[in-house]
């Protein structure tokens, strides 16, 4: 198929595009908030980070997998096709796999607890601040990176299409998010979020069928992107340092799928919203194949996307500037003089990086009080008033942060490659933690905490070396300009980037290939969360049997229930580790005092 000329749209057309651009971002934005702009009734703080438990749950089934999915998979999927083909989405087997596992095995723990902080079961699970600021300081970190690549997204688009600078984009989302987060809250992020799942599935579907149509049908479709070796499924090699196989991408989209879906606050607050445990159940299973759906969407775009373009690559003809702009491309390419088509594409990608921000905005401004502001002497014991003006405030400086974030990520590869690489980074320690606390009845906070500090460091040591000791090329398949046609300014002003096979290996630049520090540092990124889970939990375990004592006793329903049964019915129970169980007139240790949480009976003896 020849290349289209790139027409530049109508006056009359451009002004439908911005009118639609304008309209959607606005109409999406006001209505989750409404009542609350038309009501003068008081928000609680209960009300503003839970949404006082009167969300339905299709409305909670959609926000959860928008959630997951992110509006950086829109761009950043059909590029990934394009250019590395479909080895990225086999990570759908991991995120499936982990959906059971964090319904039945995580939820059970925390929803009898009442905590409104997921950290805060660390901290009644070890009696340690330092284990819960620890993990927390951890999920802040990984939000605000990951963020920063969510809202640099559209941006792609915007500059693509109509030429915004990157900046101004940035600054509108932050600003947007701020007035939202003043006025929202959790029931008005849900709203929001299914919002934008519903538009952004009605935008995909339509340019599938657009694609189908154009290339001759659904088997053309495939049978252009098969011959051109893009459908590489079912790769089990065992190299560790190929990017991405079938193994990496199971295994490690699972580690990062339970550390996200399972011990990041924005998920768990959404699922302690619901009343029940069998509504959490249920909203979880049935979110299976629907969050299947939504995840292939974009890569059945991308295949769409390849069949017009497979023999003439805009990137390789120096039409666009990164792999990330081949869909903006597209919709140019195609409909700048449909009016109003390319105005909802912008406003959906805009909208979606604004509605995944502030919901993850009233999250990180939760945890922040809840696992360090409210310890402070100044801020104990203060009114609910006081509380979620803090709350808001705290919610604009992130925003702030975040859009800090964003001016930076423009200079790593991809949305995709970044997005993974800050995920599967900051999974390992903080699942570790997880597993230390609900899976081993003799862990305690100094092997925690300690778990946590050197998988950290491991990381951190081992993302610094990549960066700084091993050029990474990238992967990409090869691609053809034969079929192009018109003014494209061909190779002569295109980006250059290496075409090299898909299972080529991480190049060295200052160790050596053959070397051990090579070996390491060069190991696909896929992997990380894997390793800073085991050895979170390896490091815990050593060194709480090394340091247990009678202080570390802790009420033994912070464990998973089925680990407490065999563990009260195992020769290493009881009190060979000083376990107690209140409810059963257990004496508690000495040094060990109680408190009452949410009617739950635990101890505090006031350590770390």
């Amino acid at each position: 198929m020849l290349q289209r000329q790139l027409e530049e749209p109508t006056t009359v057309s451009n002004l439908w595009n911005y009118l639609a651009f304008v309209a959607f971002v606005v109409v999406s934005a006001l209505i989750p908030i409404r009542k609350r702009l038309c009501s003068r009734k008081v928000k609680t703080k209960e009300d503003y980070v839970f949404g006082a438990g009167h969300i339905s749950m299709l409305a909670m089934m959609l926000s959860i997998a928008r959630g997951t999915l992110g509006v950086i998979s829109v761009l950043g999927y059909p590029s990934e096709f394009f250019y590395r083909g479909t080895a990225m989405w086999e990570t759908l087997y991991g995120m499936m796999t982990a959906y059971p596992i964090v319904c039945f095995v995580f939820i059970p723990v925390y929803f009898d607890l009442g905590i409104t902080s997921v950290y805060q079961y660390l901290e009644l699970r070890f009696n340690s601040r330092l284990v819960r600021c620890l993990a927390s300081g951890t999920y802040i970190l990984r939000t605000l990176l990951s963020l920063g690549v969510t809202i640099y997204t559209p941006t792609v688009a915007l500059n693509t299409i109509i030429g915004v600078p990157y900046w101004a984009s940035l600054l509108c989302i932050t600003c947007i998010s701020i007035f939202f987060n003043a006025l929202g809250g959790m029931k008005a992020a849900v709203a929001a979020d299914v919002i934008q799942s519903l538009s952004m599935t009605a935008m995909l579907v339509g340019i599938v069928i657009y694609c189908c149509v154009k290339s001759g049908g659904v088997d053309q479709v495939v049978a252009i992107g098969a011959q051109a070796g893009r459908m590489n499924f079912f790769n089990f090699a065992a190299d560790l340092h190929l990017r991405v196989t079938t193994t990496s991408a199971w295994l490690g989209e699972l580690f990062m799928s339970l550390s996200l879906l399972g011990c990041q606050q924005n998920f768990v607050q959404r699922y302690l919203s619901m009343p029940t445990l069998r509504k959490i159940r249920q909203t979880m299973l049935v979110n299976i194949p629907l969050v299947a759906v939504l995840f292939s969407l974009p890569w059945l775009v991308g295949m769409g996307i390849f069949a017009l373009y497979y023999t003439c690559d805009p990137l390789k003809a120096g039409n666009i500037e990164k792999m990330d702009q081949i869909l903006p491309y597209f919709i140019m390419d195609y409909f700048s003089k449909v009016p109003g088509v390319w105005g909802l594409f912008v406003g959906t990608l805009f909208n979606g990086a604004l509605t995944l921000n502030i919901s993850n905005i009233n999250s990180l401004a939760t945890v922040t009080w809840e696992d360090f502001l409210s310890l402070l002497p100044g801020f104990r014991k203060k009114a609910d008033s006081y509380q979620l003006t803090v709350i808001k405030l705290v919610g604009t400086i992130y925003a702030i942060l975040i859009l800090g974030v964003g001016f930076l990520v423009g200079l790593l590869s991809g949305v995709i490659e970044s997005s993974v690489l800050v995920l599967s980074a900051t999974s390992g320690p903080l699942l570790g933690v997880f597993i230390l606390a609900m899976f081993v009845p003799f862990a305690n906070w100094k092997g925690a905490a300690l778990g946590m500090l050197v998988s950290h460091g491991v990381t951190v040591w081992i993302v610094t070396g990549r960066m700084m000791y091993v050029e990474v090329y990238d992967s990409l398949l090869s691609t053809s300009i034969e079929g192009c046609v018109g003014d494209a300014p061909f190779l002569t002003n295109s980006t250059s980037y290496i075409v090299v096979d898909q299972m080529s290996r991480i190049m060295p630049m200052a160790v050596q290939g053959d070397s051990f520090l090579y070996r390491i540092y060069s190991v696909s990124y896929m992997y990380y969360g894997v390793f800073g889970t085991i050895l979170t939990v390896a490091v815990g375990l050593v060194f709480s049997l090394a340091t247990w004592s009678s202080v570390d006793a802790y009420n033994t329903k912070m464990l998973h229930p089925a680990v407490r049964w065999l563990h009260e019915r195992s020769p290493f129970g009881g009190k060979r580790f000083g376990s107690f169980d209140v409810n059963k007139g257990d004496k508690l240790p000495p040094s060990a005092k109680v408190v009452v949480v949410s009617n739950l009976t635990v101890k505090d003896s006031g350590k770390s």
